[in-house]
């Protein structure tokens, strides 16, 4: 059986790191914990199980900190998690499944990726990611911010999830990181300038982030998931801008990439909402029914657009117009996702009552 070696990069990450640790008991052979400048207990938690803690001068680079990392692995295969990333039960087992059945022949394994949840504990936002590499293949890490790993080889498509429990805390560190590099006159990728798009987008910055955006797609080597993300932003900061001509147009173009996604439609029906013509937005809420959510997606998923979204929407489009049961029928869709939504509760009071007054 395979050995797994696990690597975190870490600061500062005393309040989560125990949980991270303790999800993964019994799934790994090794735990190395790299630390880059934590002024807390983070050590001290580490030292509870494992004594592989290295510290790593931080250079504004998170991919020489995860490469440092991944050199000091001794498994068969690295397993890379963020302090505030966990396994549920099912998943730490069908991790532990996955290790006793894995093929030699395997040189890495994608796991879905939970990012982030609404109060409801619904899934907003979920992408796949290599997580389990072979060490002896050497796949490094790319990319001072917003790093990717370079994978290639047989990889298996896994059904395990990793799930993000962070409250999330406004920061300015990947911002100036990419200001402090524009300064010096650092060559950016086009994945350079897409990350930066977004952290100025981040912030509030729109002119700044749509021409980010914009220099992003002129260069004609993005990735298509980062173009037609890019596309969708720049629809929302036109959106904000109050430039409708501007957002109707990015959200066609995102047609010329791929088939139609919730993310798009969901928007040419809000657009549409926003200007009364409650028939041209059912018409692309309802055509988010039709289309089949993307299973083996790599890019991000905004699983709120796929679900509740459309249906919470038709609702108030289809009360607009006089049609009550079948408004009603789309909110006890959406309330199978957000039972106690306080705007999915007053519409059913709302709803029964007229559909009750309908009826006598």
């Amino acid at each position: 059986m395979p050995t797994i070696s696990l690597c975190l990069i870490v600061r500062n990450e005393a309040s989560v790191l125990a949980n991270c640790l303790d999800s993964v008991q019994g799934a790994v052979d090794e735990i190395v914990i790299v630390d880059t400048g934590s002024t807390d207990d983070t050590q001290a938690v580490a030292r509870r199980y494992t004594d592989r803690i290295l510290d790593f001068a931080w250079v504004d680079d998170f991919s020489a900190a995860r490469n440092f990392s991944f050199r000091q692995a001794t498994g068969d295969y690295i397993l890379w998690l963020d302090a505030d990333d966990v396994l549920l039960e099912k998943d730490r087992l069908m991790l532990i499944g996955l290790k006793e059945g894995l093929p030699e022949t395997v040189d890495a394994v994608s796991m879905i990726y939970h990012y982030a949840f609404d109060e409801y504990g619904n899934v907003t936002l979920s992408l796949r990611r290599n997580r389990l590499v072979k060490r002896e293949k050497h796949f490094c890490w790319h990319g001072p911010v917003h790093e990717y790993l370079a994978v290639d080889g047989s990889i298996v498509m896994s059904d395990i999830i990793v799930t993000h429990r962070r409250v999330h805390r406004q920061s300015d560190r990947n911002l100036m990181i990419f200001e402090a590099r524009m300064r010096r006159g650092e060559s950016f990728s086009p994945r350079d300038l897409y990350y930066y798009g977004n952290e100025l987008m981040d912030h509030g910055r729109w002119e700044q982030a749509a021409g980010m955006f914009q220099r992003f797609i002129q260069t004609g080597q993005g990735w298509v998931e980062d173009i037609i993300s890019s596309l969708l932003k720049l629809a929302d900061i036109y959106g904000q801008l109050n430039r409708p001509e501007k957002q109707l147009s990015f959200l066609w173009q995102t047609f010329d990439h791929g088939e139609p996604r919730a993310e798009c439609c969901c928007r040419l029906g809000a657009y549409f909402m926003e200007r009364g013509q409650w028939q041209q937005a059912i018409f692309w809420y309802r055509l988010v029914a039709k289309l089949e959510k993307p299973e083996e997606c790599w890019g991000f998923i905004h699983d709120a657009y796929w679900t509740w979204v459309p249906n919470l929407q038709l609702c108030v489009c289809y009360y607009r117009i006089g049609d009550y049961s079948r408004a009603f029928y789309h909110n006890e869709l959406a309330a199978k996702y957000r039972p106690q939504d306080p705007h999915i509760l007053h519409n059913r009071k709302l709803l029964e009552g007229v559909l009750h007054d309908e009826a006598l």
